[in-house]
């Protein structure tokens, strides 16, 4: 559905503030996942494109028992807050395949794509909005935003690796960096304009005020563009800082779109 419309904002509110019911994530263990059979899916859809999705849905189905065998809590932080994003991006993969199965041009066509429960998680039934809201997003870590996916045109390119606890904090840096990097925030210096994701219209106060996520409080243009300065080229950081560019956010495509960087 390219050119869809920002998400209202009261539902956004009420989402989150649903999914807030959900217990928040508490690691506090040293066990480690797998995500062997996550890779063995990024593999196919880097050769092969979002049309190769539908033939993998078993191995999806196994890797999300994997995950449902283990307790994110009995991990440590980092590799609890991977696990939480390979389960989250491993079930977008999963409605990009429904959507390719219906021949649909987009997955906001597939009935409950985002709401419906996706996994079972030490007892709790998990749809993907309350994993990113009510887990993903509980971590306080803005960078997140770089490395989830929803099979769309305008979201961030999957990465060719699972996350991993041990590696977390260089693949978040990489991705945020790469997004900004490859359009998620276009340069006119002619026009002294700075061309923002959408992504980052609807969840900038996570990079302001990331304490406080996840939140719905808007932030204004200068301040976002202020805390995402650190993840962009340095070059244009330093305009950023110096020539306070007028700042615009993109349309966002909703077209069925998955691909591997």
């Amino acid at each position: 559905m390219a050119g869809s419309p920002s998400p209202n904002a009261i539902r956004v509110a009420f989402t989150v503030a649903a999914a807030m019911r959900k217990r928040r994530p508490n690691a506090r263990g040293g066990a480690s996942a797998d995500h062997g059979a996550l890779a063995v899916v990024l593999d196919d859809l880097e050769t092969g494109g979002v049309g190769a999705l539908p033939g993998r849905r078993g191995d999806l189905a196994a890797y999300r028992s994997h995950l449902e065998s283990i307790d994110p809590d009995d991990l440590g932080r980092d590799e609890a807050l991977a696990y939480w994003l390979n389960l989250y991006n491993a079930g977008a993969l999963g409605l990009a395949a429904d959507a390719v199965d219906r021949a649909d041009d987009t997955v906001l066509r597939v009935p409950g794509g985002f709401t419906r429960p996706w996994a079972r998680v030490a007892g709790e039934h998990l749809s993907l909005e309350q994993i990113e809201h009510a887990k993903i997003r509980r971590f306080g870590d803005p960078r997140i935003h770089g490395a989830l996916v929803c099979g769309s045109a305008s979201c961030p390119t999957l990465r060719y690796e699972p996350y991993r606890g041990r590696d977390l904090d260089d693949q978040l840096d990489d991705q945020l960096a790469g997004f900004l990097s490859n359009g998620g925030a276009a340069v006119d210096r002619a026009s002294n304009m700075l061309s923002l994701s959408r992504i980052l219209l609807w969840y900038g106060s996570d990079f302001v005020r990331p304490h406080r996520m996840p939140t719905w409080i808007p932030t204004t243009k200068q301040r976002l563009v202020l805390a995402i300065a650190g993840w962009l080229d340095p070059g244009v950081a330093a305009w950023v800082r110096s020539g306070r560019p007028r700042v615009t956010f993109q349309t966002y495509d909703w077209s069925l779109a998955c691909a591997v960087g």
